[in-house]
């Protein structure tokens, strides 16, 4: 067994270095009227592939406000706890204790997804007048990546300061995607602030959407349902849907619908008013590249507040509707219908079949680069 290393340190800010370079900590101004927070940073063994394919890591990331637990294996947040009014921690997010409960089929906890997180209608696309044919892995659709996406594979992890950085290369031809595309993934903590930052570069002309699919719930993992959720969406358009759950291509103004969640909806009580099923859909963000709120959530029993902040022009909103209670999570909880949900900040989904939406193609020479910021609080 490796020994745990654990680097305490003195917060400093992050900055994007360009090219290859892992991010460079730029120290605050003396002058700067800010708290610095210790973070904390433990490596440890999390398990090992099997045939000798490899070790998975995790790493812990502690500040006065957070406890993330994040693996190498598709740089899968697998535990974040977080305090609630009185103080107490909960983990709130959906996940298993042990390696082996990320090889079984399982939807996508706490995973980074891609190289196109969402679904690709048919698993085709054009590009410069040659068609691409993806894997075929939901319905008669292409979802997240493919079969062996990005959140199916070993990353190469750099311990930070106040964090940890994940590296790949996607070899040309992945799961049918052309190029090799290099990919850094970057989770830090702040405070109560969980920044994932998502860079890639590519050799040929290729599609790129990358998101995190952790599920959340506010009460503690394991709760039986999200419905006493309060939930905030700062979207003024959402697109509608086919039975397969590829966009009509339509961008509906959300007013006077079920979708309109600019003002707080208690979870429950409107999918029963509305007779919904639940949400698996996109909504529509600012279409600007700067850091812009997204979503906040608020669970009144226990205090605790997440807002999301993204520099992406979308967030599916998934409240969990195809967990059905099977898979076994942490400390023996079950996970039904429900008893979850995702933000996944991203671009909207078959944006390369759909070519007014926001553009997804990443050309060589130019560089992805987009952050999502989870921040938790207490009201």
């Amino acid at each position: 067994m490796r020994q745990h290393t654990r680097v305490p340190i003195r917060h400093c800010e992050t900055s994007v270095a360009p090219g290859l370079a892992a991010e460079v900590p730029r120290a605050w101004n003396s002058s700067t009227p800010r708290a610095f927070p210790m973070v904390s940073v433990t490596r440890a063994v999390f398990g090992d592939l099997p045939l000798g394919a490899g070790t998975v890591e995790k790493f812990q990331l502690q500040s006065d406000l957070l406890k993330v637990d994040i693996i190498s294996w598709g740089c899968t947040i697998t535990a974040l706890e977080v305090k609630d009014r009185q103080g107490r921690a909960s983990d709130v997010v959906l996940g298993f204790a042990e390696l082996e409960g990320y090889f079984q089929k399982q939807p996508y906890f706490g995973a980074v997804v891609g190289r196109v997180a969402n679904r690709i209608a048919k698993g085709t696309f054009t590009l410069d007048g040659k068609e691409y044919k993806l894997p075929i892995n939901n319905g008669p659709n292409s979802l997240h990546g493919g079969v062996r996406g990005f959140d199916k594979v070993l990353w190469t992890p750099q311990v930070l300061s106040n964090g940890v950085q994940f590296s790949r290369v996607s070899p040309d031809g992945e799961e049918g995607y052309p190029g090799e595309l290099k990919v850094w993934v970057t989770y830090t903590l702040d405070g109560g602030e969980l920044v994932v930052n998502y860079r890639a570069q590519a050799s040929q002309t290729t599609p790129v959407n990358l998101t995190n699919h952790s599920y959340f719930n506010l009460a503690g993992q394991g709760s039986p349902n999200i419905y006493d959720h309060e939930v905030t969406i700062e979207a003024d358009a959402f697109l509608p849907v086919d039975e397969t759950l590829i966009p009509t291509g339509e961008v509906a103004p959300v007013r006077g619908t079920a979708f309109d969640l600019r003002k707080p909806v208690e979870l429950g009580k409107h999918l029963q008013e509305f007779h919904l099923g639940g949400f698996d859909h996109n909504f529509c963000l600012k279409r600007s590249k700067e850091k812009h709120f997204c979503a906040r959530v608020h669970h009144a029993g226990s205090g605790r507040v997440l807002e999301v902040y993204t520099t992406q022009p979308g967030v599916q909103f998934y409240t969990g509707n195809f967990l059905d209670g099977t898979l076994k999570g942490k400390s023996g909880a079950v996970y039904p219908k429900h008893s979850g949900f995702c933000l996944e900040t991203q671009n909207w989904p078959d944006a390369v079949n759909q070519p007014h939406f926001p553009p997804v193609l990443l050309r060589p020479g130019d560089e992805y680069d987009h952050t999502t910021w989870f921040k938790f609080s207490v009201a």
